[in-house]
């Protein structure tokens, strides 16, 4: 007998077209994907007709804890995943201030954070981590064969312009001990010391799923650019914060990053969150002058549904910021061209208390960052079929990609063997974002009012029902993934 069973769904795969068939489930694997299996054959049936059937979605960038202690997090803003049909979520980490607002070792750190996670998630999930102090690179062999984490991150900008646009002295932000810096120095350290782990014997066998991301802006440039707009006092809200942090502060970082990249022999780079035409075109232009660099390229559903101007007030800033129309066409080019190689949300639930200050409508005194992760499906189906992009490269770019790259290789598709994550999306369902009847614990979204043409109905995380007619059901089952996982 299969556990479970769904019906007559139309079933989207990853570089395939869709069929209606059935989805049989078993031990939380996929069991069987035909036309025609029998109801009598399976515990609990499921009638999806109309439906389409997504592989779980791999939101690959998320940001749980980054303003709420991680437990609280864990649980809501896991359960706006599942509302997105993301059933695995990928969270950063890192010392200094935010997160869990300490500084030292990772061996002691993350212990904590995992603790903390444990139990309270409703969708399965992993960690990034930022190496931020000198000892931190002797811990990365230990970070991917401990605790199975394979993938780093470098925020090109922390080291002299704080998180939310003003600037900020580094020591007091990251923690950092008398002595130290986090600059570009730093930054090739790490990439040596990662290349030096991807050359390791031991992890001969999965090389290729250790890799850096970076967030790529360039620090002096924006804190010349912010005492520009300030001063002048010309342009309000995002539009103010778009033109303090200029494209071109994106395209340099991310020139910087690729010679570096370069210079230390460390070829799996991810170019996170590209936000413009500029940084787009620097990202191109990398590819084609180091051929030997296997870049990946990220934009967020953010970035590719709002504009400065149709952004629902101040709570749309984020780093890098909202931009201009013209710029969300551009990634839309981009993306329809093949450059993008995944799409994520960002997601970092900034509660209202937290994110305005006085007054309210000041962008310079808010916080940086927002919750979307439960709009990523439904905004790619809804804006990408619009632009007439197929439903199975909607499936790479949310599920298969993201999965392939950071190791988590039971998930990402609809085939026999892998874990049975699944979202399912009525493909027909015309609605408008609410902030109201989101779960995540943020009581706004610069997507207020937008008209979306798609929408999850159930989210299946390794065949359990958690998600169902807008609530969660059942008991939360997500599970901490070492990775790489092998299916």
């Amino acid at each position: 007998m299969y556990d479970l069973l769904l019906k007559n769904a139309t079933v989207v795969r990853p570089g395939r077209p869709e069929e209606v068939a059935d989805i049989a489930v078993s031990d939380g694997k996929f069991a069987r994907i035909a036309p025609g299996i029998d109801a009598s054959e399976a515990n609990t049936v499921i009638d999806a007709s109309g439906k389409l059937a997504f592989p779980g979605v791999v939101d690959s960038h998320q940001h749980w804890g980054i303003y709420n202690p991680l437990a609280d997090d864990t649980v809501s803003e896991s359960a706006a995943s599942a509302q997105g049909g993301v059933t695995t979520g990928i969270t950063y980490l890192r010392t200094g201030h935010y997160y869990m607002n300490r500084t030292g070792p990772y061996a002691e750190v993350l212990p904590d954070a995992i603790a903390a996670a444990e139990g309270h998630a409703w969708v399965d999930y992993g960690f990034h981590v930022a190496p931020i102090l000198k000892k931190h690179l002797e811990e990365i062999p230990t970070l991917i064969s401990d605790f199975g984490i394979p993938s780093f991150k470098i925020f090109m900008f922390y080291g002299s312009h704080g998180l939310h646009g003003r600037s900020q002295a580094q020591g007091q932000f990251l923690m950092l001990p008398e002595g130290e810096s986090y600059d570009y120095a730093h930054f090739e350290f790490i990439m040596r010391a990662i290349e030096a782990a991807r050359e390791d014997p031991r992890f001969a066998d999965f090389a290729d799923n250790i890799s850096l991301s970076l967030h790529c802006e360039t620090a002096e440039i924006m804190a010349a650019y912010t005492k520009i707009v300030e001063e002048e006092g010309r342009l309000k809200g995002l539009e103010a914060y778009h033109a303090s942090r200029p494209p071109h502060s994106e395209g340099l970082a991310v020139t910087i990053a690729s010679y570096l990249a370069h210079e230390t022999g460390l070829p799996n780079i991810n170019l996170l969150h590209l936000s413009s035409a500029k940084a787009m075109e620097a990202a191109m232009l990398m590819a084609k002058t180091f051929p030997h660099i296997d870049f990946r390229r990220e934009v967020t559903i953010g970035h590719l549904l709002a504009d400065i101007h149709t952004a629902s007030g101040i709570g749309g800033k984020v780093n890098p910021p909202l931009r201009p129309r013209e710029d969300v066409e551009a990634l839309w080019e981009h993306l329809l061209a093949g450059n993008v190689d995944w799409v994520v949300s960002d997601h970092a639930c900034c509660r209202d208390e937290v994110k305005f200050g006085e007054p309210r409508d000041d962008v310079w005194v808010a916080k940086s960052g927002f919750g979307g992760t439960e709009y990523l499906l439904p905004g790619m189906v809804s804006e990408g079929r619009r632009r007439g992009l197929p439903l199975s490269r909607i499936a790479e770019l949310v599920c298969s990609n993201p999965a392939k790259r950071y190791g988590l290789h039971t998930k990402g598709n609809i085939a026999e063997g892998l874990d049975a994550d699944i979202a399912l999306v009525d493909p027909n369902a015309s609605w408008v974002v609410r902030a109201a009847e989101s779960l995540s614990s943020q009581e706004y979204t610069p997507f207020e009012g937008f008209e979306l043409t798609a929408k999850v109905t159930d989210t299946f995380v390794r065949g359990n029902h958690v998600f169902t007619n807008g609530k969660m059901i059942g008991q939360p089952v997500g599970r901490f993934i070492k990775r790489p996982a092998k299916a």
